[in-house]
Order: C-alpha cells, then structure tokens, then sequence
C-alpha cells in the first residue's frame, strides 16, 4: 500500500478527506496527492503523522503497527499481571489516591487528544 493510500484509508476512518488534512496541518492544497509522484519533505510527514496519531513508518508501510504505543494481547495479560501486583502491596488509602491520580490522567488525555483533533 502506497503513501497516499495509506493516508487516504486514514481519513476514511476519521469521515474526512485530504483537503481538509491539509488545511490543518498547514500544507498546501493538493500536497498529499502528489505524494504519489515525489517524496514529502520530512516535516510534512511528520504532520501528517501526528494528526493521524500514527507513526511515521507506518505512513510510509515499514510497519503495520499504526503507533509505537500499541499493546499486543501478550503485552496487556503482562501489564494487568503487573498492576494487580502492585494493587496487591498497597493500603487502602493508596489505593483510592493511585486510582484518582489514574482517572485524572485519562480525563487530562482525553481533554487533550479532543482538543488536538478539533
């Protein structure tokens, strides 16, 4: 899969098109097309990327892993294994305090990643 069709399967899931990208990031009208005659220039690449929140060799199909933060099945039973663990040696009082620190922290990224694709 080319460059460009790997963007253009990107905005089919986010319900918009190349113009619209590139207006956002700030590229001339058009650019993302001709991508499929000529290399972008890193910087574009990279804005592309992380409008998509996408790693920029999965834009350029060295990896099928859309981001470097992706857990595989293995990975998670590890990290769930890990957090009971760790649960497991605190007290109560800890307890409440990490899991509003951790509601925090999701609301924050969530509050952020809105704020990005809007």
């Amino acid at each position: 899969m080319s460059l460009v069709e790997r963007i253009k399967n990107l905005c089919d899931e986010k319900s918009t098109n190349f113009a619209e990208v590139e207006r956002r990031i700030g590229i001339s009208n058009g650019q993302i097309r001709r991508w499929d005659n000529s290399s972008p220039k890193a910087e574009n690449l990279e804005r592309v990327a992380d409008h998509f929140n996408v790693s920029t060799d999965y834009l350029l199909g060295r990896s099928n892993q859309k981001n470097y933060f992706t857990l595989e099945a293995n990975d998670k039973s590890i990290a769930d294994k890990k957090l009971k663990e760790i649960l497991n040696e605190l007290d109560e009082e800890d307890k409440e305090l990490l899991i509003a620190s951790l509601e925090n922290s999701l609301l924050l990224a969530k509050q952020l990643a809105k704020k990005k694709f809007n």
